[in-house]
Parts: C-alpha cells; sequence; structure tokens
C-alpha cells in the first residue's frame, strides 16, 4: 500500500479530541523542526498537515517553556499575532454574506468620523471597507501613550483619524494595522456585538475552535508557551513575559492579538479549504471566499519580499481581503506552493497556508519574536518542504 493512502486512512478528523487517538505524523516534519531546535532557530514547534475533512499530520516538537521543561503539546496556545487578520477578514465576509455590510462600503457609512477624512492633496478619502483590508487605503496608524491607554477599538477610531494619511488610496501597497483594526470595528457596528462575542459566537464556538480567544483563561493560561527571542550575541534563546490581557484591558484588535492552538487554526483552514463549509454548516458564500483567496491589489506589488534580500518579489504576491497571496511560486519558501496559495503568518513565526490546488493546508505554530522576516523564516521553509516532500 502507497504511504499515503496508509496515512489518509489513519487520519482523524480534527473535530475529535486529539489526544484520544494516535495523531497521524507525516514522516520528515518531526526531524526538521528537531533540526530547528538544534539550532536554536525555536525552542519548540507544533505543525499540522490537513485536507478539507482529514488531519494528515499533527506532531508537537520540542519545548513550550524551556526552563520549566515543559513540552509543546498539540493543546499549546500560541499568540498568533497577524495571523488573526484573515479571522478578522471572514468575520466582515460573514456580514457581507448576512446583508449587513459590502466590502465596497464607505467606512463611514459604518464610522462616521471617516467623512472628514483627507487625503495628503486634500481631496476627501473616502475610503471603502475594502481598502481598509487590503492595505491600500493610505490610513495612518494609531500609536504612542493614547494608544497604549485605549480599552476598546472604538477608543482608536480618533487616533486613526488624527494621524496623517501616508499616501493617496489604492496608489501603493502598504502593510497597515490600523486597517484591520479598523475593519474589525465595522464587525461591532454592523453586527451589534463586540468583535470577541461575534467570533466566539458566530466562528469559533461552531467551528469547534475551543481555545482560541483574545483573553486566555482559566488552564490556558497554562498551556501558553513561553516567547523566545534569539540572542544576537550569544544565539541563545531569551525568554520574553508577555502577559495576555484581561477583558476589559486594551482593545480586542483585528490585526493581532488572538491566541490559539495549532488544532484550533487547522479547523479555521479546513472550512476554507471547504469552500466556506464545514461539517455541514456554511460559513462564507463562494462570492465572499473569492474575495478573501484572490488577489484584489491589481498590479500592486505587495507582501513582506520586496527587498534585494527577498529577491523583490512583490509581483508575486497579491492581497485578498485579509489575506495574503501566492500569485507565481518562486524560489524557497514558495517553491513547493500552488499559483493561488493564501494565508498569512505572525510575528512570532507562526505561519498558515491553505494551497487549494493540491488540496492541503500547512500550520506551523512557534514563539519566537525576532525572526529577521517571519514569513521568510527558515523554520517555516523546512517545515513547508518536508511536509511537500512526504505527500509526493
Amino acid at each position: 500500500m502507497h504511504p499515503l493512502p496508509r496515512l489518509l486512512a489513519l487520519s482523524i478528523a480534527l473535530v475529535s479530541p486529539l489526544a484520544a487517538a494516535p495523531a497521524p505524523k507525516l514522516p520528515g516534519i518531526g526531524a526538521a523542526m528537531q533540526e530547528m531546535i538544534a539550532q536554536k532557530e525555536i525552542a519548540g514547534a507544533v505543525t499540522v498537515v490537513v485536507t478539507k475533512d482529514k488531519v494528515l499530520h499533527l506532531e508537537a516538537t520540542g519545548l513550550a517553556d524551556i526552563a520549566a521543561q515543559r513540552p509543546m503539546t498539540p493543546d499549546t496556545l500560541c499568540n498568533i499575532m497577524s495571523m488573526t487578520k484573515p479571522v478578522t477578514a471572514v468575520a466582515l465576509l460573514m456580514l457581507q454574506d448576512a446583508g449587513k455590510l459590502n466590502m465596497n462600503d464607505p467606512v463611514a457609512k459604518f464610522i462616521p468620523e471617516f467623512a472628514a477624512l483627507k487625503t495628503p492633496s486634500g481631496k476627501a478619502a473616502n475610503l471603502t471597507i475594502a481598502q481598509v483590508m487590503t492595505h491600500t487605503s493610505g490610513l495612518g496608524e494609531a500609536g504612542g501613550p493614547a494608544a497604549q491607554r485605549a480599552k476598546t477599538l472604538a477608543d482608536l477610531v480618533p487616533l486613526w483619524l488624527a494621524a496623517p494619511m501616508q499616501y493617496e488610496p489604492d496608489a501603493r501597497w502598504k502593510y497597515t494595522q490600523s486597517g484591520i483594526n479598523c475593519g474589525a470595528r465595522i464587525v461591532e457596528v454592523a453586527s451589534g456585538m463586540t468583535f470577541p462575542e461575534f467570533l466566539a459566537q458566530r466562528l469559533f464556538g461552531p467551528l469547534g475552535m475551543k481555545d482560541t480567544t483574545h483573553t486566555p483563561a482559566g488552564d490556558q493560561l497554562t498551556r501558553i508557551a513561553t516567547p523566545y527571542a534569539k540572542n544576537k550575541e550569544t544565539g541563545a534563546l531569551d525568554a520574553g513575559r508577555v502577559a495576555p490581557p484581561a477583558p476589559g484591558d486594551r482593545p480586542p484588535t483585528g490585526n493581532a492579538g488572538l491566541y490559539a492552538t495549532a488544532t484550533d487554526y487547522a479547523r479555521f483552514c479546513q472550512m476554507l479549504l471547504n469552500g466556506g463549509a464545514l461539517d455541514g454548516r456554511r460559513y462564507l458564500s463562494a462570492a465572499a471566499m473569492k474575495l478573501l483567496s484572490t488577489p484584489q491589489t491589481g498590479d500592486l506589488p505587495t507582501g513582506f519580499f520586496q527587498n534585494d534580500t527577498h529577491g523583490q518579489r512583490g509581483a508575486n504576491y497579491g492581497w485578498g481581503i485579509g489575506t495574503c497571496v501566492l500569485k507565481t511560486p518562486h524560489a524557497g519558501l514558495a517553491a513547493m506552493l500552488s499559483p493561488g496559495t493564501y494565508g498569512h503568518g505572525g510575528a512570532w513565526g507562526t505561519q498558515a497556508w491553505i494551497d487549494p490546488v493540491k488540496g492541503v493546508a500547512y500550520v506551523l505554530m512557534v514563539q519566537r519574536s525576532n525572526f529577521p522576516n517571519s514569513d521568510a523564516s527558515i523554520v517555516r521553509q523546512r517545515f513547508q518542504e518536508a511536509a511537500a516532500t512526504a505527500l509526493r
């Protein structure tokens, strides 16, 4: 029997309690992660490879906390940082499907203060939801002490508007945190719920993403992986301490801030692989899926590879609503991915990429805060290479 069919036969659905049965493992991935641990790139990792209805691979390697010798496990929580952005996009698209909004609506329809926003040339900005969710709005960023004091997404609105716009809308692509947080605020206004309430009731609960939250509590606090930074002088991994917020401490942002397990996020990926549905429940329409998973940015160069170090790959990527889309694969970590692969990484090295051509998604959970470029990390490349080799 060929190895892949055997693995498929042994696979289990992510909705099942993963600890109740031996998890399937693709050969080579664990060894690749052990190599990264030995090189002190990471302390530990959880890796998952799924199809739309099967787990092909689930493996925890290394440590969630070095000092305590606490192992990484499938239920270890990681701060997924910007992997929050596709979740925000899905929330907005669910509301579009429900007739509550449209991606082409002006932001001012939901946040009236935006009606007065002017571009650098003095024109009315007239920003749309699509522009703020594709990093083409030119919206200014909120920062400084006032942003640190903010408790809600509504508190951030005057700060975005007080910051000068960065460029004329649609003139360029620039990664903009305020735009995605604006999207999260629109979720609140359009739904009449707080952003965490909407996610919990409409997305995480139905999908069985029981550990995905802005505010871990109870036993979740004991399962959070310690974040590490690689010491530039010694090469060692230095532990950091970033306490998760309590409810009301700071805004439940849409750009970052969610904690999740690898298995939870894999459920989210399975829903997307299945065209916006899972286990008989539909979350997104075909039209919404197209906006999420195909470039909406035209010929603008986009993404995090727009420099000589990474081969000036801006033309290889486009941006969907809240997602990065690979238009043309290139050497290195995109070589094993198909055109149309989409997803997002996080600043602490977490990654999730959905390949609709091959019908698989790759989920990587690690916690290292100072990768030079987390999307271009050697850890992501080794994981994807090992997974692709095993799947062949």
